[in-house]
């Protein structure tokens, strides 16, 4: 399978900025959907009254997929501080494309 081929002739800075910020809110959501997921995988395992061992298996995956989630976050945070300046070039309301 081969990777998709993006074909561009021209995009503006203000059209990149958005559609990067628009990828990091998508994987904003993806992260809270995660998020929760291991909650409720936290919360079944205690109702199932899961032996202790079992517990603090399950609290390790539930751990290190956390620790995951924080090195995205930053990842994430060092786009998204790397796009705002082009956001804050293009905030004026009546902004003229280049």
């Amino acid at each position: 399978m081969s990777m998709p081929e993006i074909k561009c002739t021209h995009i503006d800075k203000c059209c990149a900025a958005s559609s990067l910020l628009q990828s990091i809110a998508l994987e904003e959501a993806a992260i809270s959907h995660i998020l929760n997921a291991e909650g409720e995988k936290l919360q079944k395992a205690i109702s199932l009254s899961c032996s202790l061992n079992d517990l603090v298996e399950i609290n390790k995956s539930v751990e290190d997929m956390v620790d995951k989630l924080t090195t995205l976050e930053t990842v994430l945070k060092s786009k998204l501080d790397f796009i705002r300046p082009l956001l804050a070039d293009h905030d004026e309301p009546h902004h003229k494309p280049e």
